[in-house]
């Protein structure tokens, strides 16, 4: 069965520094698109930053020079380094797995999200 369990939310003060992490199962983590998405209380959920099979990255203009998104292709594992946080930075954050099927499909699969608040 497909599992995505995130893990290192909490709470930071601005400027400080947190790292998500994403533990993944029961799919071709090698071949998939991994990606972190947020959603703030109010908000519809968005795109933080993926990384594909091919290790590129991509992210949001909002945490451009902020996060680095890296993957693990031997543990199945994603991270999500979160510098200079601030308090807009507060959301759940979620994993996310896109894993091609057949020559033009994807399934996705979700974590249950963690919790990053930015305060003083």
């Amino acid at each position: 069965q497909e599992q995505l369990v995130e893990s290192g939310g909490g709470l930071v003060q601005p400027g400080g520094s947190l790292t998500l992490s994403c533990a993944a199962s029961g799919f071709m983590f090698r071949r998939s698109t991994m990606s972190w998405y947020r959603q703030a209380p109010g908000n519809g959920r968005e795109l933080v930053a993926s990384v594909d099979a091919h290790a590129t990255p991509t992210y949001a203009d909002s945490v451009k020079g902020r996060f680095t998104i890296s993957r693990d292709d031997e543990e199945d594992t994603v991270s999500l380094q979160m510098n200079s946080l601030k308090p807009e930075d507060t959301a759940v954050y979620y994993c996310q797995a896109a894993e091609p099927i057949g020559r033009y499909g994807t399934l996705e699969y979700w974590g249950q999200g963690t919790q990053v608040t930015v305060s003083s």
